[in-house]
């Protein structure tokens, strides 16, 4: 399983690739504290090259195959490239970044023999088993919010994620 992208999102889909029992999982990050967080929430690895190099890195760590799975975590062009190049033949990306223009050649799809399947999560039919999961401590997703503030500083909290100064900003009343 490979992760592009280390925001939330994506640290939340190397978590949810644990709980699903992947034995690999290839965290795509250049953050060294969204690294660490990667790592505890399951990544075997972190893959800090980006384009053709990340690729490449992908491809060496899957003995030249490629991912099984991938999960575009960003909703960019070069996080969809990236996602659709380290997917083996026959493997799926998901894309669970909202797309903002984003574009793709169907028939490198085609003739890559890679699946694609992306969306809004239905939340409602996950939500009992991760609240289970939660509040017996088995998971702790809430350590993407690494920077609290209150509601009147939300713009910082918006600039400080920009920035990547913050994974996630937690404001409190």
């Amino acid at each position: 399983m490979a992760v592009v992208g280390d925001g939330a999102v994506g640290l939340m889909g190397v978590l949810a690739a644990r709980e699903m029992g992947a034995e690999r999982i290839i965290a795509m990050s250049r953050h060294k504290s969204r690294q660490d967080l990667a790592r505890e929430f399951g990544a075997t690895d972190i893959v800090v090259e980006r384009g053709a190099e990340g690729i490449a890195r992908v491809s060496e760590l899957t003995r030249g195959v490629g991912a099984d799975s991938v999960l575009e975590c960003v909703g960019t062009q070069e996080a969809m490239s990236q996602a659709l190049e380290c997917a083996r033949p026959g493997g799926s990306i998901g894309y669970v970044g909202v797309p903002h223009g984003v574009t793709f050649e169907g028939q490198a799809l085609f003739f890559g023999q890679r699946r694609m399947l992306g969306g809004p999560a239905p939340v409602r039919r996950f939500l009992p088993d991760l609240m289970d999961r939660v509040l017996n401590g088995r998971i702790q997703p809430g350590k993407v919010f690494d920077l609290t503030l209150p509601l009147d500083r939300v713009a910082e909290g918006y600039k400080a994620m920009d920035q990547r100064r913050a994974i996630k900003t937690l404001l409190t009343v």
